[in-house]
């Protein structure tokens, strides 16, 4: 078995020589008048099969017949020396699982776990009720093999099948370097998939069958176990940043009048709930009087999961105002504000323009409590849409978050900071907390949901 050596010539633990489970054609092209500049050779030490090696004769870098296309040769030379395109074949798949009719017990297990709809229980006069697969339907997960009672389904009959109870297979799309390799390997159709954001790979729990052979395969070490519950929960955010990409994939027309409507029932249920309560601060659970429309607009398998993402996008209603009685015109909020759009105007003490970032630092300053900051916003905590209307009495404390997974460096968020507390470096966005105020602007203009404010305000 090869093994990686280090400057010294000691060997480092063994490399696994890895086998896809699929063809794989590869052609390459390798300009050596480039990699004669090259002295660190970083494309050898890169290739997960030991396929890339230097001909000790005229030191020209050689790509064998052990290369299964990943492409991280090319992408760690940094002279852009290998051009390398791959066809692959189709995929090797798990055989249609078997069923032991004399075993079988018509108790359902299997057709209720089916997630494709591909088995259901037959009779003949020949023989008793049993379960069949629909070889077309079936994904060859062996999701039916794990919860029949009797053992009457087997699956795994090309690949050694490792089951840990209670766990998952997921990827670490922090240390994914997106060669694709698990791609390739992958026998149950539909449990790998690609995002069309970040343009890597993740696991759907529900297809995959715990082969272990994308974690066999994974160069960088990305593929691991996880709880279960974890993986639900990544593959749940992933698959909402793919609605929202498809989303915003649409044409800008109807996606602009699907905007339009959303925003229109979110508005009518304010008003008709702001409307009906005159205290200054209240709670109200409106689950009912936005699920059933948005639902009806979107789709009716809207989950509530689903309406979070879409209640997060939409930005909280905030007012602020001035009691000119006891404003004196002390100019203090004028020093504190942090975008200059406070000024004196007569016959008002202070007038506060329309590009007020509502931070609430000039509330926290004033020392006659002239100014008052209401926020009215949609939340969803437990399952419920609840609509909150609250004073903000002071600037708020806290960070701003970013989800690098999500995030396109596009910068917009960079721009559109009003006190250029965010930078854009080395591709990746990173905002300073003395210049930070926390006024939500980041958030609400990400194309991606990629920001969010964790903060608590000051009472």
């Amino acid at each position: 078995m090869p093994t990686a050596t280090d400057e010294t010539g000691k060997s480092d633990k063994p490399k696994k020589i890895y086998k896809p489970l699929r063809d794989v054609e590869v052609e390459y092209n390798i300009d050596h008048h480039k990699c004669t500049i090259c002295t660190e050779r970083p494309c050898i030490n890169a290739c997960p099969v030991d396929a890339v090696s230097e001909d000790p004769t005229d030191k020209h870098i050689e790509i064998d017949d052990k290369c299964l296309g990943c492409v991280l040769c090319r992408n760690v030379c940094p002279y852009d020396a290998i051009h390398m395109e791959t066809t692959l074949d189709e995929p090797r798949r798990e055989n249609v699982p078997n069923i032991n009719t004399k075993l079988c017990r018509q108790c359902g297990a299997c057709v209720d776990a089916c997630r494709m709809g591909a088995i259901h229980l037959v009779s003949t006069g020949t023989e008793e009720a049993h379960s069949v697969i629909d070889e077309d339907k079936c994904v060859r997960c062996g999701y039916c093999s794990r919860v029949c009672p009797t053992e009457a389904i087997k699956y795994g009959e090309i690949l050694p099948r490792s089951v840990v109870g209670g766990k998952a297979i997921v990827v670490n799309q922090k240390k994914c370097i997106g060669c694709m390799t698990c791609t390739r390997v992958c026998p149950s159709r539909g449990a790998i998939n690609v995002g069309k954001m970040n343009k890597l790979p993740y696991i759907n729990p529900s297809y995959c069958a715990r082969c272990e052979e994308c974690m066999n395969v994974c160069p960088s070490t990305a593929i691991r176990y996880s709880s279960r519950k974890r993986a639900y929960e990544g593959y749940q955010k992933i698959k909402t940043m793919e609605i929202v990409s498809e989303l915003m994939e649409k044409e800008s027309e109807k996606l602009a009048r699907e905007t339009v409507k959303i925003d229109s029932i979110l508005n009518k249920v304010t008003r008709e709930v702001s409307y009906s309560h005159k205290e200054d601060e209240f709670t109200q659970d409106v689950t009912d009087l936005v699920t059933d429309q948005i639902k009806a607009l979107v789709g009716g398998d809207l989950e509530i999961e689903d309406l979070k993402e879409i209640i997060h996008a939409t930005n909280p209603h905030r007012e602020i105002m001035v009691d000119e009685d006891t404003c004196i015109g002390c100019s203090a909020c004028i020093k504190e504000c942090p975008v200059e759009c406070i000024e004196l105007e007569m016959p008002s003490p202070v007038h506060i323009k329309e590009d007020c970032v509502y931070c609430g630092k000039c509330v926290g300053t004033c020392p006659f409590n002239s100014i008052s900051l209401k926020e009215e916003s949609f939340q969803v905590e437990d399952g419920r849409v609840l609509f909150k209307r609250r004073n903000i009495t002071g600037p708020s404390s806290g960070e701003v978050l970013i989800d690098n997974d999500a995030c396109q460096k596009c910068g917009v968020c960079v721009n559109k900071c009003p006190v250029d507390a965010m930078t854009l470096e080395n591709d990746q966005v990173t905002v300073s907390e003395d210049k930070c105020i926390l006024c939500g602007e980041c958030q609400a203009i990400c194309p991606t949901r990629a920001i969010k404010l964790d903060h608590t305000d000051k009472d």
